[in-house]
């Protein structure tokens, strides 16, 4: 009786663990430490260069998150970030994640500013899509909690974007 009921408990807390977070087709992957917490589950590019490299190869379009690590307002959007599981399998399966906690010498990526967190999208011809904008006019690439939904939607358009103009 006492081996049924260990057996029944160990089956719950293995499904109640793997039911909550998305894992990826191939498997679940072994975190790594470039997610900074924003997906580990994710492959991430290293630089920026390489991630460009990569959008270009594989035809994917590359998102760029810059963000800090003692910023409450990254904190707070990686924490709902990291936990949607709509926006996990988008990025594992249609893009190239970077994030970045310094500036790249490309003033692209910074076309209103350098503040964090922002999000950039560049297409595989490496050109920033300086029209995939978030809510706010004066922070254009800015995105809170609350602004998930429009993020998730920015990344649909960006993947629109990339069948149609390529």
């Amino acid at each position: 009786m006492m081996k049924v009921a260990l057996s029944v408990l160990l089956l719950l807390v293995t499904l109640s663990s793997t039911l909550g977070k998305y894992i990826p087709k191939s498997g679940k992957r072994i975190p790594q430490t470039l997610s900074r917490g924003w997906g580990d589950q994710l492959i991430w590019a290293q630089t920026y260069e390489e991630g460009l490299y990569w959008s270009r190869s594989k035809t994917k379009p590359l998102m760029v998150i810059f963000h800090l690590e003692d910023c409450p307002h990254s904190k707070a959007l990686k924490k709902i970030f990291s936990e949607d599981n709509e926006i996990q399998k988008m990025l594992d399966e249609d893009f190239i994640v970077l994030n970045l906690v310094y500036e790249t010498t490309d003033k692209h990526l910074s076309p209103d500013g350098q503040y964090v967190p922002r999000i950039i999208f560049v297409d595989p011809s490496m050109t920033v899509r300086a029209d995939i904008i978030g809510p706010y006019s004066n922070r254009m690439y800015a995105y809170e909690p609350a602004d998930i939904k429009i993020l998730l939607d920015n990344m649909k358009k960006a993947k629109k974007l990339l069948r149609s103009e390529l």
